[in-house]
C-alpha cells in the first residue's frame, strides 16, 4: 500500500490522514467499477442475463449510456449546487448508499430478468458516477497546486488496491463455489452482496474524516438554491472564453476516454468472447491487471508534475493507442495477458492525470462544478465508446477484433487535441490573472 503523503504537499490545515480518508474513497469505489462493470457482471449480463444473444453486448453498453445521459444531465448542476450549499459530502453520502443498495440488488438478477437487470445497472452506475464526480472535487482542497498529480496519483493507486482486495475476494469465493460443484455462472450473484459489503466498510473513513471546507452561499430570501445552481452554471458558460484551455481539454477527453471506457466496459466480454476466459481466469486477469494500474497511477502521479501535465497524459495516450492496436491483432493467450497489464499501467496513469490537470485549470471557487463538467466529459466518452464498440460488434456478427480497431482511433484524436493545449495560460485564467506566456 502506498506510504502516507508528505504533509509538505498539502494544502494549509490539511492533515495526511484526512487525505487517506479522502483516498480511502477510491478504495471503495474500485470495487463496484472493477467487478460489476469491468471484470465480472458484464460477461455475467451478456453470457447468462442477456442468453449471448447477438445483440446482447450492445444491449449492455446502452444499459451503461443511459446511466451516463442521466450523469450528464445532472452532474453539472449537482456540482454548482454542492458548491453554493457546502453539500458535497452530504450528497457523497447520499450517492453512496444508492449505488450499494443497488449493487447488492444484482445479486437477484439471473435468466429471465433482464429488464429487472438493466434498470439496477442504470442506477447503480449513475449514483457512481455521481459519486466520483464529488469525491474529486475535494482535491483541489486538500493539496498544493504544484502537488495535485502526486496527490491524485497517490489517491488513484489505492482505489486499484481497493480493486484488487474486491477481485481477490470475488475470485476466493467463486473458486470455493466450483470447489462445491456450482457453477461459476451460478455464483457470481454472490460477488454483488461482496462488493455492495466492502464499499460500506471501505468507506467510512472517509465520512468520519474527510471535513466539507466549502462555506455556503448566501442566498436572497426565497430564491431556490437548484435555480442558483442552474444560474451559476449559466454564467460560467457564458464566460467559458476565459477558460478555454479546461475547456479544450474537456473536448480531449471525450474522445480519450471514449477509448478508455470502451476497454473498461468490454474488458471481461473481450477476454471471454475472443479469447475463451473462464469466469475465474477472467477474474484471475483482471486481478493481476489492477495491480499494474495501481503501479501505473503511483508511479506517473510521481512524475508528473515535473514532467508536465500534457507531456505526462500524452505518454500514456501513446501507450492506449499501442495497446488497442496490439489487441486487435493478438492471437494468443500470452499476447492478450501481455496486453492487458499494458492497458493497467496506461489506465492507472491516465486517469489520475487527467483528474490533475482539471484540477489545476479550475478556479478555486467553482471547483464541485468544474468536475461536475469533467465528470460530464468522462460519461460522453462513456456512451460515445462503448456504444460504438457494441454497434460495430452487433453488424459485424460478434467481430470483436475490428471493433477493438475502431477504439484505437479514439485515441489518435485525443492526441491531436491534447496538442493544442497551454497549460500555463489555463492556470492562469484559473487564478484570475489572465493569460501567461505561452510554452510552460
Amino acid at each position: 500500500m502506498p506510504k502516507e503523503p508528505d504533509k509538505k504537499l498539502l494544502a494549509q490545515d490539511v492533515r495526511p490522514r484526512e487525505v487517506v480518508a479522502w483516498a480511502m474513497y477510491d478504495f471503495a469505489n474500485s470495487g463496484y467499477t472493477t467487478v460489476v462493470i469491468t471484470a465480472v457482471y458484464n460477461a455475467y449480463f451478456v453470457g447468462v442475463v442477456a442468453g449471448k444473444a447477438p445483440w446482447a453486448t450492445f444491449a449492455w453498453t446502452v444499459a451503461l449510456a443511459v446511466s451516463y445521459v442521466l450523469i450528464i444531465l445532472t452532474a453539472p448542476a449537482i456540482g454548482a449546487y454542492a458548491d453554493l450549499r457546502a453539500a458535497k459530502k452530504r450528497l457523497l453520502l447520499a450517492a453512496t448508499a444508492v449505488n450499494v443498495l443497488f449493487t447488492a440488488a444484482l445479486a437477484f438478477t439471473g435468466p429471465g430478468t433482464l429488464a429487472l437487470a438493466i434498470f439496477l445497472v442504470i442506477v447503480s452506475n449513475f449514483a457512481f458516477g455521481t459519486g466520483e464526480n464529488l469525491i474529486a472535487a475535494f482535491l483541489p482542497e486538500l493539496a498544493k497546486g504544484d502537488a495535485l498529480g502526486k496527490i491524485s496519483g497517490w489517491g488513484w493507486s489505492l482505489g486499484y488496491i481497493g480493486g484488487l482486495l474486491a477481485l481477490g475476494l470475488s475470485l476466493g469465493y467463486v473458486s470455493w463455489a466450483e470447489s462445491r460443484g456450482i457453477p461459476a455462472a451460478q455464483a457470481v450473484p454472490g460477488t454483488m452482496l461482496i462488493t455492495a459489503g466492502l464499499f460500506v466498510v471501505a468507506a467510512l473513513p472517509t465520512f468520519l474524516i474527510l471535513k466539507e471546507r466549502a462555506v455556503p452561499v448566501a442566498l436572497p430570501q426565497g430564491e431556490s438554491p437548484f435555480r442558483g445552481a442552474f444560474e451559476r452554471l449559466a454564467d460560467t458558460v457564458h464566460h467559458a472564453r476565459r477558460y478555454r484551455d479546461l475547456a479544450r481539454f474537456l473536448v480531449c477527453i471525450v474522445f480519450y476516454q471514449a477509448g478508455i471506457q470502451t476497454v473498461i466496459t468490454i474488458a471481461a466480454i473481450y477476454a471471454q468472447e475472443a479469447f475463451g476466459f473462464t469466469t475465474a481466469e477472467t477474474i484471475l486477469l483482471i486481478l493481476v491487471v489492477n495491480v499494474t494500474a495501481s503501479v501505473g497511477a503511483f508511479a506517473f502521479g510521481q512524475v508528473q508534475d515535473r514532467l508536465g501535465h500534457i507531456r505526462t497524459i500524452a505518454l500514456t495516450l501513446a501507450l492506449w493507442l499501442a495497446t488497442a492496436l496490439l489487441a486487435w491483432a493478438a492471437t494468443s493467450r500470452p499476447m492478450f495477458w501481455l496486453i492487458a497489464n499494458m492497458a493497467g499501467l496506461a489506465l492507472g496513469s491516465s486517469q489520475s492525470a487527467g483528474r490533475a490537470l482539471v484540477g489545476y485549470l479550475s478556479p478555486d471557487d467553482r471547483r464541485a462544478e468544474f468536475f461536475g463538467l469533467w465528470g460530464l466529459a468522462v460519461k460522453l466518452a462513456s456512451i460515445l465508446g462503448p456504444v460504438t464498440y457494441g454497434a460495430v460488434t452487433w453488424m459485424t456478427g460478434g467481430d470483436h477484433r475490428t471493433s477493438m480497431l475502431v477504439t484505437s482511433g479514439f485515441f489518435v484524436v485525443g492526441l491531436a487535441i491534447l496538442a493544442g493545449i497551454d497549460v500555463a495560460r489555463g492556470r492562469a485564467a484559473a487564478l484570475g490573472g489572465g493569460e501567461a506566456p505561452r510554452g510552460a
